[in-house]
């Protein structure tokens, strides 16, 4: 079975989040939620109160195929927290998955991640991606970097996510369970 983290932070864009958290889990993927605010309590950026399964810092990644950075504010700056950066930087180089939507791909950009890549990201922060060359689609996918624009491409973002992990039978099949027909 797959396994997934999705960080959360003070601040986060929830919807992006637990859309994601929720396809995946419907195509029978494993994802832990780790808060990397040093609370499992976490505040989102519109006030919805969520509960991490775990701090990012307990989280053993050594099975985990894939991270995901929601978007947010403030919840992309808090994402700058040692413990993801760490990870996501020891993922990219390992050729594991990272993914990241809205603001957060330029979290990825500051860890020098996306240079020479194609990449997406919100549109007020496509100048924050740093070495990128950035396109204005839903969802860019180069090599195991996967970013998307925002709220508006959470749900081809999220299906595409599934694509990678469970394949595109399963992605196909959540597409039609939820009645998303773009």
């Amino acid at each position: 079975m797959a396994k997934a983290v999705v960080f959360f932070a003070e601040g986060t864009e929830e919807c992006e989040a637990l859309l994601v958290v929720d396809l995946l889990r419907r195509a029978k993927v494993e994802v832990l939620v780790a808060s990397a605010s040093g609370s499992r309590e976490i505040l989102s950026s519109h006030k919805v109160h969520i509960t991490a399964d775990a701090l990012a810092e307990e989280v053993d990644y050594s099975d985990v195929d894939l991270v995901v950075l929601p978007g947010g504010i403030p919840g992309t700056p808090n994402l700058a927290a040692k413990t993801v950066t760490d990870t996501c930087v020891a993922f990219a180089k390992a050729g594991k998955k990272v993914a990241a939507i809205c603001a957060a791909p330029s979290v990825l950009a500051a860890l020098g991640l996306l240079e020479g890549k194609n990449a997406t990201a919100h549109a007020a922060f496509q100048d924050k991606l740093a070495g990128a060359h950035v396109l204005d689609t839903e969802v860019v996918v180069d090599g195991n970097i996967t970013t998307s624009y925002g709220l508006g491409g959470a749900i081809p973002f999220a299906l595409e996510l599934v694509r990678q992990l469970a394949g595109e039978a399963e992605a196909d099949r959540i597409r039609s369970a939820i009645a998303y027909r773009h």
